[in-house]
């Protein structure tokens, strides 16, 4: 009897760790925002920094707050339909760079998918007008990097991908320099790679973009990819 005991504790302490482990929390959100906190304010009274204060931020078209210096990129990425929410807000979390390339934010980003959960919940409790962060356990891993490894694995051939980009250029500048339009040259692969297919799969707002991706095969993105990794 007093080994069944003992084992049943044991196995209660086992899963009781497990649960707190895995449960997710408005005060770890909020210990987490400690990152923030030296560009953004949020709660009562809260104020535009370096970056926007957060009040509402689900919901929020993306560089759309009036009083906020910011980057043509994020005020582009509105414009084109960019509105954040859980999806959009975990995939710029993870890493800013990937969703708005030239993002002045130079926060890198946090990489455990739980400290991400816990953050947009914290945040949620400030955006009353939004839908809040219900479904944790379902909550999905970026969908800008949700791309088979095989496709990331393809090795495209640049010569192609040159004569494919001439109708890149009608837009980009082979220079490489941003004139109302991001600069693409020299982009690492495997991220040109996952920002086409993000596009291709309408999980990227731009309609143009979204077009042109999804005529594109799996081989002439990557044929793409390969000419633009070195063209300087």
């Amino acid at each position: 009897m007093y080994c069944k005991l003992v084992l049943l504790l044991l196995v209660t302490l086992f899963h009781g760790s497990a649960y707190a482990e895995s449960a997710y929390s408005i005060s770890s959100g909020a210990k987490l925002f400690k990152k923030c906190q030296n560009c953004h304010q949020i709660g009562e009274g809260a104020k535009n920094r370096v970056g926007p204060q957060l009040n509402n931020i689900f919901g929020r078209t993306a560089g759309g707050l009036p009083g906020v210096k910011y980057s043509k990129s994020m005020v582009q990425a509105g414009e084109e339909g960019l509105v954040w929410n859980n999806e959009t807000l975990n995939s710029f979390i993870e890493n800013p760079k990937k969703l708005i390339v030239k993002t002045r934010m130079s926060f890198s980003g946090l990489r455990k998918e739980d400290d991400r959960k816990n953050l947009l919940l914290y945040l949620s409790e400030f955006s009353k007008d939004a839908t809040k962060v219900k479904d944790l356990e379902n909550f999905t891993k970026n969908k800008n990097q949700n791309v088979d490894p095989t496709i990331l694995s393809i090795v495209g051939d640049p010569e192609y991908g040159e004569y494919l980009a001439s109708e890149c250029m009608t837009c980009h500048q082979s220079s490489g320099l941003d004139d109302g339009i991001p600069g693409i040259n020299a982009w690492q692969t495997e991220d040109f790679v996952i920002a086409m297919h993000a596009y291709k799969k309408k999980q990227r707002p731009h309609p143009v973009m979204q077009m042109m991706a999804g005529r594109l095969t799996n081989e002439e993105i990557a044929a793409l990819a390969a000419y633009f990794k070195d063209l300087n």
